[in-house]
């Protein structure tokens, strides 16, 4: 016969399906320690876990040393300490519970942290005090770090793909010569200015628990908070008192302007299959520095952020490639994305972004260390977590006419430009910004007498 899937079976038992009674189950749960450091955990169900310090320290930071200490930093981590001689010690004790190691600095935030079994959470924590506050930042190492900073400034000139190069460069342009414009790599004339001297004074201003949270996805929060007491609470770091003082706390001041790098990108595709010859380009308007909102503009655009704290800006970027000859046509293409933005959004392609952006996140927030980096970065900037669900929720409730308000408020920033490659056909500054302050986004006629 024939039976509808919606109707129960005959003669097979009701099913009983389990329930979640309301959100505390997936609540991230925060507990600040006498000494001011944050340790927040997330639940998640599994034998392994994802535990780390982040610490609000980063390139943004560096406006009274020279630029360059967080690469150092981010590549000294986990180098020996009191106690452990060397690298290889900690990789060992890491491997004895399955774990592995990272360490990763942003603008603003640098991110220790180790994925291992969930028994093995007490040398975890152990260790990631050790490796934060206690290095032993010896001659060789610092030599060693030199080379690796090194072979990385010629690798990132050298690369097929431009987006950190261009990354730098519109960051650079955006916010010249101050907090998240400062340079994110060492530049190469400050590789042999840096030694322990210096990094220890640095240390002692930005290494403070106050600016740090231990964060850490799969395990009990209770237990989280005892290893932090014990291993973190006390801790006495190797370059003595922290003094909070010394700080840059200087807010982003958005300029605009551009960053050209004429270069021949000729040699960078050569291969089995040669990718042809682009010009890179990136255009980019103030916008707020964590707003929902933003991020619906037009999914397809790139956006970087800064630090989400109060107060601060955030760079919207739409990023380009194009063959050099077609370079004018491709920047045309940009203002006149930006100029349409600022239209009436369609009801349907704003709820396709929504859902887009919904799915993005809910995709992304299934591993572990994304859970990790996003509780981590959420509280050392917030001091509380906003749970996918919240932001699904944020999202739903955007309006065309919100759209319509960040997009004409952007607009009227002077943008922001990157360009890379073969320069020849690139309109000048003046011309991009009089095409994004036109009603069509158009660039100026140019009238050639001589064709």
């Amino acid at each position: 016969p024939n039976i509808s899937l919606s109707t129960p079976l005959p003669g097979i038992p009701k099913p009983v399906f389990a329930s979640v009674d309301g959100q505390e189950k997936y609540e991230t749960k925060i507990t600040t320690l006498e000494n001011g450091l944050k340790v927040a955990s997330q639940n998640k169900f599994g034998q392994f876990c994802t535990v780390g310090i982040l610490v609000n320290s980063g390139s943004r930071h560096e406006a009274k040393y020279p630029s360059g200490i967080a690469h150092f930093l981010e590549k000294l981590a986990f180098s020996s300490t009191a106690q452990y001689g060397s690298k290889d010690e900690i990789l060992l004790t890491l491997e004895k519970h399955g774990g592995i190691c990272d360490c990763q600095t942003s603008r603003d935030t640098t991110m220790y942290a180790v994925s291992a079994e969930v028994k093995g959470l007490d040398t975890v924590v152990s260790l990631l005090s050790d490796a934060v506050l206690q290095p032993r930042l010896l001659d060789d190492e610092i030599e060693m770090t030199k080379m690796a900073v090194r072979f990385e400034l010629e690798d990132l000139n050298m690369r097929p793909d431009p987006e950190p190069l261009l990354t730098e460069m519109i960051h650079a342009a955006a916010y010249r010569g101050n907090t998240v414009g400062l340079p994110r790599f060492c530049p190469v004339d400050n590789v042999d200015k840096i030694d322990k001297t210096m990094l220890h004074s640095y240390l002692r201003s930005y290494y403070c628990p106050e600016r740090m949270v231990l964060a850490g996805v799969g395990i009990e929060h209770e237990q989280l908070v005892e290893c932090a007491r014990k291993y973190l609470l006390d801790a006495k770091p190797v370059w003595g008192t922290s003094t909070a003082a010394n700080v840059d706390l200087s807010v982003a001041q958005y300029t605009g302007g551009i960053i050209k790098m004429e270069k021949d990108m000729s040699d960078v595709s050569l291969g089995p299959t040669p990718i042809p010859e682009l010009t890179h380009i990136m255009i980019g308007l103030e916008s707020c520095s964590f707003l929902v909102g933003v991020r619906i503009v037009n999914i397809r655009l790139y956006f970087t952020d800064t630090d989400p704290g109060d107060g601060d800006s955030g760079l919207l970027c739409i990023h380009a490639s194009a063959d050099p000859r077609q370079v004018r046509e491709m920047v045309e293409i940009i203002t006149r994305e930006f100029i349409q933005m600022a239209g009436n959004a369609g009801e349907m392609e704003l709820e396709r972004a929504k859902t887009q952006l919904k799915s993005m996140l809910m995709m992304n927030l299934e591993s572990r260390p994304v859970i990790f980096e996003d509780v981590g970065r959420q509280v050392l900037s917030t001091g509380k977590r906003k749970l996918p669900h919240e932001l699904c929720h944020l999202i739903s409730n955007v309006t065309a006419g919100d759209i319509k308000r960040v997009a004409t408020k952007m607009l009227r920033s002077k943008p922001a430009v990157a360009a890379l490659g073969d320069l020849t056909e690139l309109p000048s500054y003046e011309h991009i910004q009089a095409a994004l302050s036109s009603k069509d986004g158009r660039l100026p006629r140019m009238y050639r007498l001589f064709r």
